[in-house]
């Protein structure tokens, strides 16, 4: 197939969220031809799954430019730029919208879901010759397979359908598998469609991101109407800067909130906290479960419970890309520049710094990583990182090299120092307050601390 035929053929875009979309969106503003692969029956579908959760970023960050210039064609208006939609309603008044728009529709294919992509002709050892070959996609719909070519292909197929086990070790806890009618992954709808599961029983929330907050807190909502509801919260970490956050400090009310409020529950007594508990087994005793962990002081037991909810997060799925040569982290599996700059381990006051087509790119030339996905197993993502991403990798595609490179991205900062904070005995941790001049995210209350000689949060101050 001659370079001009590839040229021709569509911009493979897989995923049909809010990045994928978006990236559909910039693929088009510029002219370029497009084939969008939505493995569920409807965009969005993943979102739906937590579509009565409220999101702490406002409307004004959750949209992308391109998406919107598309819209207001057809007459849509933003919805209030401060409130804050349930992931419903990003599907509603936002993604639906979207992928009716005229430019959208007829490229956008649901219940296609791509299980494998490679180049047309040979794996991924034959180096002879592979740019001048198209990529083919094993697309898997209600018909049977097929296969599409495509010029590139942009995977924004996220990580919210393989999440992480509950086993401390990575792997399915032992006797996980064989309870997993009363375990629940990511965030239930406690008070609505899942409300008789968890009323008048005891749940296990394990997680420490916003997903577990929402869970406890709904929980606890529940047993206000139901005193027999309980809720018992477990962390793999005694660290919880990132779910209690920096409260006044975020620039996210809505995050600092949900922060606050999972903190006093703690604090309160109303949520007992099992933190530092690695979880080995899981055991049915009585017709309940009991779960069997490590801690710091040695084994321990938490039950029984009812049911379980993990919101122990996401990784990516890497089976799909088999065929193709990829240049990822070696253990956080996102693209293998944006590891050091987003690395868990490591993680420290500042937000992202600004990435696009050339830290998500691959070995395998035109083919791009975008969105969560992109950040593998780490656990923070907003949606404007994910919209800067695709502007650039569709510029990048389209030739136009000066607008790729030419990335920007502004995040509201969360007022966290440093990860240091632990559940017991800590003398470090997020002070809280406002940013210092020329600090990166950091607190008032550490520069008072160094100006008077006593150790401070952290903070570095922004070079």
């Amino acid at each position: 197939m001659t370079m001009h035929a590839i040229e021709s053929l569509p911009v493979a875009v897989i995923g049909g969220g809010p990045v994928g979309l978006a990236a559909a969106a910039h693929l088009v503003s510029r002219g370029l031809p497009v084939k969008l692969y939505e493995a569920g029956p409807q965009v969005g579908a993943n979102i739906r799954d937590w579509g009565h959760v409220r999101v702490f970023t406002p409307w004004r960050y959750c949209v992308d430019a391109a998406s919107v210039a598309l819209l207001e064609r057809q007459g849509w208006t933003l919805p209030p730029a401060d409130a804050f939609p349930t992931g419903g309603d990003l599907v509603r008044d936002y993604l639906e919208p979207l992928a009716a728009t005229p430019e959208l529709a007829d490229v956008i294919e649901t219940e296609a879901r791509v299980t494998a992509i490679s180049r047309l002709g040979v794996d991924k050892v034959v180096s002879h010759a592979r740019e001048a070959r198209p990529f083919v996609l094993a697309v898997k719909t209600v018909t049977g397979t097929r296969r599409d070519l495509a010029r590139a292909v942009i995977d924004a197929s996220g990580t919210w359908a393989t999440p992480n086990p509950l086993g401390a070790s990575g792997l399915p806890a032992q006797g996980e598998l064989e309870f997993a009618d009363r375990i629940a992954y990511g965030i239930p709808d406690v008070l609505g469609r899942h409300r008789d599961i968890y009323a008048s029983r005891t749940a296990l929330v394990v997680g420490a991101g916003h997903s577990a907050a929402n869970a406890l807190l709904d929980l606890v909502r529940l047993a206000e109407a139901d005193a027999d509801t309980k809720a018992i919260w477990a962390t793999r970490s005694t660290n919880l800067v990132r779910i209690y956050g920096g409260g006044d400090a975020d620039q996210l009310p809505a995050r600092g909130e949900l922060g606050a409020d999972t903190r006093e529950l703690v604090e309160s007594g109303r949520v007992p906290l099992v933190a530092g508990f690695a979880i080995l087994a899981i055991r049915e005793e009585g017709g309940r479960l009991m779960i069997d962990g490590e801690t710091a002081e040695g084994p321990r037991t938490i039950g029984p419970v009812d049911h379980i909810v993990a919101a122990t997060g996401q990784r990516p799925d890497l089976s799909l890309t088999r065929e193709l040569r990829l240049d990822l982290d070696p253990w956080l599996e996102s693209t293998k520049a944006l590891g050091p700059l987003i690395d868990p381990n490591e993680h420290s006051c500042g937000s992202v710094p600004p990435h696009g087509h050339r830290e998500l790119a691959h070995l395998e030339p035109g083919f791009y990583t975008v969105g969560i996905k992109s950040y593998g197993r780490a656990p923070t993502f907003l949606l404007l990182t994910g919209y800067e991403q695709v502007r650039s990798v569709a510029a990048a595609i389209a030739g136009d090299m000066a607008a790729a490179d030419n990335v920007q991205l502004v995040l509201p900062e969360t007022g966290v120092c440093v990860t240091s904070f632990e559940v017991e005995g800590a003398s470090a941790g997020c002070c809280g307050g406002p940013a210092p001049e020329r600090s990166d995210a950091c607190c008032v209350a550490d520069a008072v601390a160094k100006d008077e000689g006593k150790t401070g949060c952290g903070c570095g101050v922004a070079a």
